[in-house]
């Protein structure tokens, strides 16, 4: 690792070493970026578990303008069109560029790319690595490019705030390591800090998806757009752990069913069944568990017994808990696993703050809508690395304001967790996201994660329709397709009526 330079001449500071934040640090070569990352870098990220695949249009009998279909379709009314062409015209040369920085695809005999089928797409255009091991394959790959990049210098800290310059545009971060706070200038700041699984009790994210720069963004003036849609995966192992371990969605594809504990099917009588969009397979499971049945994911037979080659992660997930697929179905349920909410960036990442880019789930690109469609999120953080290398073109930053310091408080996550889980889940209603937003918001000053999760809650509170993964059990019903769009202000000003309005019906 290079020492830190001071030099913010040129330099970029890109917040996260996942899929987006390392990509984002290779393409801005040879501009001199600091990577920080909170964790040893290959390490604490959602890339690494991600076992589906990138979607590309690869395959002789598909094109862009299918792929962006499904993407639409699974949006349910929120995608915009011309970002999902223009992403969708990306995924041949993204594989490509990963072939060439030592990513290994799975192959036919004939040495052509092995697509895969998933919920929702129309064509098999799923690329994998290692079967089911594709964001760790992913992952592996970018870390040696990263290491081997002269441009990139590596910082292991935890980002806490973000500085400014005279004229208000971004211009470094606070960062913070064992306790000591220090500043990191730049000319620009790109966060690519993930999702926000982790403020949910079942989830498949690691423990620090928590939306911290989702807060950063907040406590900047960002505009935030459709906070409220976040995806369950539908088929999460049940098995006790926690984060929990998911069945990929491919094995759907192959042809595994979803039964309960009778061998009912559980998706009979829903449009597109097994393979209906995420959002309506984790809708289905959940009314079943709620009516108290068990739901299971049932390979049993040739494809569990083939699992060891074919999905080895799942198959080594399961040894792990104690089953064998071959012979006994897995227990699955709904868990937090994706945020298609986040901060609004135009085509080039940047966001609505001088300075300021996103990319990866912390983003909203308008790309998924109100729901991702399966493997489009490897996808859109390769793509938009591009974009904003491309389309960075901060000025060189002012004098920087003086700020105040300080680690803001880290709350009670547990507690936080249970009660997103509750009330802010797969089903929502008015009391239940009214009683949350009302415990969120004193802790929201000072706590990230709470204001996080009170921007999610609120915004679900909000929306009284049920569109994607947003289902309100009091609104059923779609209603006209908008978006969502706040800020930090706007959330402060809610809340000060909400509580005025509570105090007049106080006696």
């Amino acid at each position: 690792m290079n020492a830190f330079s001071p030099n913010t001449a040129d330099r970029v500071v890109v917040v996260g070493g996942g899929v987006a934040g390392l990509s984002v640090a290779l393409r801005l070569a040879p501009r001199p970026v600091t990577l920080v990352t909170a964790s040893l870098l290959g390490s604490g990220t959602a890339t690494g578990w991600a076992q589906g695949g990138i979607a590309a249009t690869v395959g002789a009998d598909d094109a862009a303008a299918l792929h962006a279909a499904d993407t639409e379709a699974a949006g349910a009314g929120l995608t915009e069109p011309d970002v999902a062409l223009r992403v969708a015209q990306e995924g041949p040369g993204l594989i490509d560029w990963l072939v060439r920085i030592g990513v290994p695809f799975d192959r036919t005999g004939d040495a052509a790319l092995a697509l895969g089928l998933e919920a929702a797409h129309g064509r098999r255009r799923i690329v994998r690595s290692g079967g089911d091991a594709t964001g760790a394959r992913v992952l592996e790959g970018l870390v040696r490019a990263v290491l081997a990049a002269p441009s990139v210098e590596i910082v292991t800290a935890r980002a806490c705030d973000l500085l400014r310059d005279t004229n208000g545009a971004v211009a470094g971060i606070v960062a913070e390591r064992d306790g000591a706070l220090f500043r990191i200038p730049a000319r620009a700041v790109v966060l690519a800090t993930g999702g926000v699984g982790a403020l949910y009790a079942a989830t498949t994210n690691p423990p620090g998806a928590v939306g911290r720069g989702l807060a950063l963004a907040a406590r900047a003036g960002a505009v935030l757009r459709d906070m409220e849609f976040v995806q369950f995966h539908p088929t999460a192992i049940a098995a006790g752990a926690d984060p929990m371990p998911l069945a990929t969605e491919a094995l759907r594809g192959e042809g595994a069913r979803l039964i309960d504990e009778t061998g009912a099917p559980v998706m009979a009588g829903i449009a597109g069944g097994d393979l209906a969009p995420r959002d309506v397979v984790a809708r289905g499971i959940f009314q079943a568990l709620q009516r108290g049945r068990r739901v299971y994911l049932d390979a049993r037979g040739t494809l569990g017994a083939a699992m060891p080659t074919r999905f080895p992660t799942v198959a080594g997930l399961c040894a792990a808990a104690g089953i064998d697929p071959a012979v006994e179905p897995i227990p699955v349920r709904p868990a937090a696993h994706y945020h298609m909410g986040g901060v609004k960036v135009d085509g080039h990442g940047a966001t609505s703050v001088p300075g300021l880019y996103a990319c990866g789930e912390v983003a909203s690109t308008g790309l998924h809508g109100a729901n991702r469609l399966a493997s489009n999120s490897l996808l859109e953080g390769l793509a938009y690395a591009r974009f904003i290398a491309e389309g960075l073109d901060a000025p060189p930053p002012a004098a920087i304001m003086p700020q105040a310091i300080s680690v803001r408080a880290a709350g009670d996550l547990p507690v936080i967790r249970n009660l997103m889980e509750r009330q802010v889940g797969v089903v929502r209603d008015a009391a239940g996201l009214a009683g949350a937003v009302g415990a969120l918001a004193p802790a929201a000053e000072t706590c990230d994660a709470a204001l996080v999760a009170l921007l999610i809650a609120h915004g679900a509170l909000e929306r009284r329709e049920s569109r994607g993964a947003h289902w309100r059990s009091d609104h059923p019903h779609l209603g006209a397709a908008t978006h969502t769009e706040t800020t930090l202000a706007d959330l402060r000003a809610a809340e000060r009526g909400r509580a005025a309005a509570e105090e007049a019906l106080t006696p």
